[in-house]
């Protein structure tokens, strides 16, 4: 049997184009994410219908905008497929800038007192 012979009875591989080769994802995933930035808005409204106030309010504002942005990056900009590497170069710069905030206010609070200690009291 000759080379052509068998090459004949196989068919051709399809041609692939850049649009066949990209991931689609389903589109219960964006429904059920939209579903879960509903529930998370409604529950920041009511922070504010039920009139919480103090750091039970700050700290549930807070914790609702993190959730939302979190499945708004992880979703619909991609990350949640991302490398490990991107993750970090996108994750790791905002929580650096929290940790030195924290230490920031951990000075200015040590920096205080110790201007109320050394001018008497401030009486």
């Amino acid at each position: 049997m000759s080379q052509a012979t068998m090459t004949q009875g196989m068919a051709a591989p399809a041609a692939t184009t850049p649009r066949d080769t990209h991931q689609q994802h389903p589109i219960k995933l964006y429904l059920v994410v939209w579903g879960w930035l509903f529930v998370l808005s409604t529950g920041s409204y009511l922070v504010d219908y039920f009139g919480l106030q103090g750091y039970l309010r700050w700290g549930l504002i807070l914790l609702f905008m993190i959730l939302k942005a979190g499945l708004i990056v992880a979703v619909f900009m991609h990350m949640a497929w991302e490398r490990l590497a991107l993750i970090y170069a996108i994750l790791v710069p905002p929580i650096l800038v929290l940790v030195f905030v924290g230490i920031m206010a951990f000075e200015s609070k040590y920096t205080f007192f110790t201007r109320l200690f050394f001018s008497g009291g401030g009486s």
